[in-house]
Formats: structure tokens, C-alpha cells, sequence
């Protein structure tokens, strides 16, 4: 599939004119594509029309008109939400595709979704594709980051389109096969787990600069437009110090003084924590910004809570202007190992699902184009291409010295935070997590103990092999 096809008809369809279809689909034709876009709503159908110009893009609300545009064997994107709009979406077109056709979800679609809808559509000789998508509409519009998995051969025919697309870095489109099935979706899903636990961790600094040592707005930007221009440069802290520079046009105050301190999740992260749990991967520090979303939208109870549970505010007893040094070197640390547990999940789900991800390939193409990114994700390619096999990146000896160099920052922190009363509990899992991995003994025994105590769920010794019961209430 290419711009220089003489068949006639359209390359590529897409489903869902809203503003991620619209400009995904627009990205495509500024590389010479000829797209199709298809949604019911006439008004987007007409908003396509008005930003096309003269690229060779064309929309319809009928969806038998739509699929007639469409050279053959057809490729169909969609980007819909997740769920039920997808089958539904699926049905309707099922009625006009033929054997050979391709449909591409590349809405953030549970993967176990995705495969039944593949296993489903397969019978009918449709081919089906899970991609990721990443980088929000500037993404899709100029370049995101692409994560495509499903049948090779149905990835061979779009590949073109999905390379002209992605983001570049250093010459290299951010797109990669990842994988058979639902391995596009997983490692799509695994990315936004990260991304919760990477914007909890950056919260939580924001809380204690804030709240602890009381900076301003323009202090708070000055902080994070400095931090981004060191080691922990990314789109997040990027984007974090915009944030406290943009006024608010209503008040005249910044506007992130106005906005409410609760914060919604659409399922991808929690997804990552029950997968984590299913595939029996630790994953702390994802699974702890899964929750806090979920306490903050608790505003009754937390402003009971306030009054119920007050503590007195203690004012910040140190250098403020080292432990703004310490702080950032906590989150770079707890950043790291917030992307090794989110990479320890895909290690594992590769093996238990037949997905044969590359990790190095991941970690390339989150390098531009995707809300992760971010300048440490070269040291992370680079640790999966010297061991391809490596278990967890805090093994890797380059990002261990990483680590390891800001441990008693984030443990200050961690301190500091306690002493205050401010939660951080994203930075205290990391470092929890930290301790754990590092340790060669964990107080378990006591736990298998316990509960063959209670339950006769036996135990195992370090002296013998096999299960041993023991009537812990017997005297000897």
C-alpha cells in the first residue's frame, strides 16, 4: 500500500471523525495518501472536508458510501471508543466487507477483547488487527507513536502507511511489529499503566514543592522547565511546566489554581494492575496511582476526612533549595523504576501469551511520539539490546548505577514527606519496590507460617524439599 498505487479507490479508510480519527487521518494524507473517513455525524464529516484543503481526503456518513470509496481489499482503521462501540462498529461494516479485508482497532481496546474479536472475525475471513496509539491529537496529527500487533501479513499491507505516520527520532519512524494477537494492545496497555505511575510520582512532587515548601506557580514552573532540560527531560515534565505558566482566562489566575483535584481513569491503567496480577508481576507503584485516582474523585469523604483526621501542618525544616535537588532526583530514580515494572509485565505476558516482544523495539518506539516519552528510554533500548533476556532493568548494570546514585535522595524524600504529613505514596511504593527487589531476604517465611497456621496451606523449608504441615497449637 502506497501513494503511488495506480488501482483506483481510496488506501485507507478510518472510522471515527473526532479529533483523534481526523487528524490521524489527515497525518496520513499530508504523506500522500488517499484517505477515506467515515463517522455518522455529518458535522465531523463536514469538519474533514474544511481541514483536508487540497490533500486528497475525503469523508462520508453512509457506510456503504464509505466502503465503496475504498481500493481492494480494504483496510479500515478505527479509532472509537473502547468497548462496545467497537463491536458495534464492527457489525456495521461486517455488512459490507469481504473476505480479505482488514479491520485495525487502534482504540485503547482491552487485549482480551481484541483476540476474541480476531479469533471471531477470522471465521469470516476478515483479517483484524490491535494497535496502539500514543501521543494524543498533536500525536495523531504529526506524529505518534505506534504499537501494531496481529497476523504479520495484515501488518505488511498497512506498514507503509503506519511508518510514513509515526513520529521520527534520529531517522527512525517510532512504529514496530510487535507481535501476534493482542500484543500491539498489551504493550499499548502496559505504556498507559507507566504513564499513571509516572504522572502519580510527578503529582506527588508538585504536592510537596506546593503544599511542603510553598512555591509559587512561577516557581513551580521555573522547577520542572529546569528539571526537563537534565536527566529527567520528557514529554511529561515538559508538558508539567507549561502547565503552571498558562493563565486562566475567566479569573486571571493560573489556571491550574482552578482546576478540581480529582482525577478520572478510563480502565487502561487499572487493566495494567490486573494484568500484573494475573501474569503475578509486582507492579507497585502502577498499582498505587490506579488507586489514588480513585480516592481523589472521594471529594465528600476527603473533605469529612479533612476535618475528622486534621493534623497540624508543620513548616519544611530544611535547605529548601537542596531538598528541591533531592526531589528531583527521587522522581528521576522513581521513574526508572516505575518503567521496570511496567517492562517486567510485558517480559512476562510476551512469554505466557506467545507475543515474542522485542524490548528493545518498545523502548525505540517510545522514544518520540508517545506521552512516555523520554531521554532515559535510550539507556532502557540500550539495556535490552545487550541482554535481550533480562528479567528486570534495575539488573541492568548502567540503570542500576542510575538508580542507585539518588537512593538516599528518595528515601529523604520519603522521609520528608511522612514528617510532613503529605501523601506520596507513589514514591514511597518505588522505593519500597526497590528494597524488596534488592533484598535476599523477605520477611515471606513468616507469612507461609501464618498461614499454615490458620489454614493448613502448608510451607516449604530451606533445609528439605517438598510442602510440610506442622500443628502449630501442639506443644512439643
Amino acid at each position: 500500500m502506497n501513494a503511488t498505487q495506480s488501482q483506483p479507490g481510496y488506501e485507507i479508510g478510518m472510522v471515527g471523525l473526532g479529533v483523534m480519527g481526523r487528524n490521524f487521518l489527515l497525518n496520513m494524507a499530508d504523506h500522500g495518501f488517499h484517505v477515506a473517513g467515515y463517522d455518522k455525524d455529518p458535522a465531523k464529516v463536514a469538519a474533514l472536508g474544511q481541514e483536508a484543503d487540497r490533500r486528497d481526503a475525503r469523508g462520508a456518513s453512509d457506510v456503504k458510501e464509505f466502503i465503496a470509496l475504498l481500493r481492494r481489499p480494504r483496510a479500515v482503521m478505527l479509532l472509537v471508543p473502547a468497548g462496545p462501540p467497537v463491536d458495534s462498529v464492527i457489525s456495521d461494516l461486517l455488512a459490507q466487507l469481504q473476505p480479505g479485508d482488514l479491520i485495525v482497532d487502534a482504540g485503547n481496546s482491552y487485549f482480551k477483547d481484541t483476540d476474541l474479536r480476531a479469533r471471531n472475525l477470522a471465521q469470516k475471513g476478515v483479517h483484524f488487527m490491535g494497535v496502539g496509539v500514543s501521543g494524543g491529537e498533536e500525536g495523531a496529527r504529526h506524529g505518534p507513536s505506534i504499537m501494531p500487533g496481529g497476523p504479520m501479513e495484515a501488518y505488511e499491507r498497512v506498514r507503509p502507511v503506519f511508518e510514513a505516520a509515526a513520529a521520527q527520532v534520529n531517522g527512525e519512524p517510532c512504529v514496530a511489529y510487535m507481535g501476534p494477537g493482542s500484543a500491539g494492545h498489551f504493550v499499548k496497555m502496559v505504556h498507559n499503566g507507566i504513564e499513571y505511575g509516572l504522572m502519580e510520582l510527578i503529582a506527588e512532587t508538585y504536592d510537596l514543592m506546593k503544599r511542603g515548601l510553598g512555591l509559587s506557580d512561577d516557581e513551580l514552573h521555573g522547577v520542572y522547565s529546569g528539571w526537563n532540560k537534565g536527566e529527567l527531560e520528557g514529554y511529561l515534565v515538559e508538558i508539567t511546566a507549561n502547565i503552571f505558566s498558562r493563565n486562566d482566562p475567566k479569573t486571571g489566575r493560573r489556571l491550574i489554581d482552578e482546576v478540581r483535584d480529582a482525577a478520572r481513569q478510563l480502565g487502561t491503567g487499572m487493566w495494567t494492575s490486573q494484568s500484573a496480577m494475573e501474569l503475578q508481576v509486582p507492579t507497585p507503584t502502577i498499582d498505587v496511582a490506579v488507586a489514588l485516582r480513585n480516592l481523589s474523585a472521594l471529594e465528600d469523604e476527603r473533605a469529612s476526612a479533612s476535618a475528622d483526621l486534621s493534623r497540624k501542618a508543620l513548616p519544611f525544616p530544611g535547605d529548601r533549595a537542596a531538598f528541591l535537588g533531592q526531589l528531583g532526583r527521587a522522581l528521576f530514580a522513581g521513574s526508572i523504576i516505575t518503567y521496570a515494572q511496567g517492562m517486567a509485565v510485558l517480559k512476562a505476558a510476551s512469554a505466557k501469551y506467545a507475543y515474542s516482544l522485542d524490548l528493545s523495539a518498545v523502548a525505540r518506539i517510545w522514544r518520540g511520539g508517545c506521552i512516555i516519552r523520554s531521554s532515559v528510554l535510550e539507556d532502557i533500548r540500550a539495556a535490552y539490546q545487550g541482554q535481550p533476556g533480562l528479567p528486570n532493568l534495575l539488573l541492568d548494570p548502567g540503570l542500576a548505577k542510575k538508580v542507585m546514585a539518588h537512593q538516599e535522595d528518595l528515601r529523604v524524600v520519603v522521609g520528608a514527606a511522612a514528617q510532613l504529613g503529605l501523601p506520596a505514596p507513589g514514591l514511597m511504593t518505588a522505593l519500597g519496590y526497590l528494597d524488596a527487589y534488592r533484598s535476599s531476604s523477605l520477611p515471606a517465611n513468616l507469612i507461609q507460617a501464618q498461614r499454615d497456621y490458620f489454614g493448613a496451606h502448608t510451607y516449604e523449608r530451606i533445609d528439605a524439599k517438598g510442602n510440610f504441615h506442622t500443628q502449630w497449637e501442639a506443644n512439643e
